[in-house]
């Protein structure tokens, strides 16, 4: 039995400033979303008269994968899912309470679907590369976690737990106390949130505008060449060019993502 004292999965991300509670994981009611993750929905769901549920739990949050994975998160609703699954919306409330307790379950489900790498035999470095980039192609294939998981509260469903303690294990024989395992697998993990929302945004922008980085830059080069004077900001318009052209934006992330990564390993061998 558990303690009063903090279990803290690292899950990868933080939320999002978002006023919708309802939009992140731990707004639920925790009792039926335990229930609920850990295979005992006879406490979690509103009873009703009538024949035999026609779908299950399971069915239920696959249709809100797909829909989120497809759509993004704001094609989430109760009626959305429903229609996946070809129930009323009102009988969704009998699978699980509510959108929150959705949310939990579906990123669990995403958690627990995860390749868990044997770390026998492998050095510490490649360890936690093998750990960022697991996360990385987590969060690239389902970009909508980066908006919903919360990393205070993050749904303590065995999907969550088996990441958890996949990714301690990584950090065995490293000589770190308890404490800074955690720590150092939070400060990781930071780096790969930070990164896949970057990566998020740039790709919106490509989206949204309908141009290219590429295309961005050569359509605003004539104001930018009026407005950045080389004498009033010389490093700016030294350093950016170079960039500029070295990575062709920017902001490119697999360049990002090499040099980030290498920076983050570099900081915890100072640990280990």
């Amino acid at each position: 039995m558990l303690r009063t004292t903090y279990i803290v999965p690292r899950t990868v991300m933080a939320c999002q400033d978002d006023p919708v509670s309802a939009n992140r994981t731990g707004s639920g009611e925790p009792s039926r979303t335990l229930a609920l993750l850990w295979g005992d929905p006879s406490t979690t769901t509103r009873r009703r008269k009538g024949p035999s549920r026609s779908v299950t739990v399971t069915q239920v949050v696959d249709a809100a994968l797909d829909l989120a994975d497809s759509h993004g998160l704001a094609a989430i609703t109760i009626r959305a899912v429903a229609e996946r699954v070809g129930v009323s919306a009102m009988s969704v409330y009998t699978y699980v309470p509510g959108k929150p307790e959705l949310l939990d379950l579906m990123v669990d489900a995403r958690y627990d679907r995860m390749t868990h790498t044997p770390w026998a035999g492998q050095p510490w470095r490649d360890r936690l590369t093998v750990v960022a980039e697991d996360n990385r192609e987590l969060l690239s294939t389902h970009p909508w976690l980066t908006e919903v998981a919360a990393l205070s509260r993050p749904p303590l469903g065995p999907g969550v737990m088996a990441k958890y303690e996949h990714e301690l294990a990584a950090f065995d024989d490293t000589g770190l106390s308890d404490v800074d395992v955690d720590a150092a697998l939070t400060y990781l993990l930071g780096f790969v949130q930070s990164h896949c929302r970057s990566a998020h945004d740039a790709a919106r922008a490509t989206t949204d505008t309908a141009m290219s980085d590429a295309d961005w830059w050569a359509a605003n080069q004539p104001v930018l060449a009026l407005a950045l004077d080389p004498e009033t900001y010389p490093r700016a318009v030294r350093i950016g060019s170079a960039a500029g052209e070295a990575q062709g934006s920017a902001w490119q992330a697999d360049r990002a993502w090499q040099f980030g990564l290498a920076r983050t390993l570099g900081g915890l061998a100072a640990l280990l």
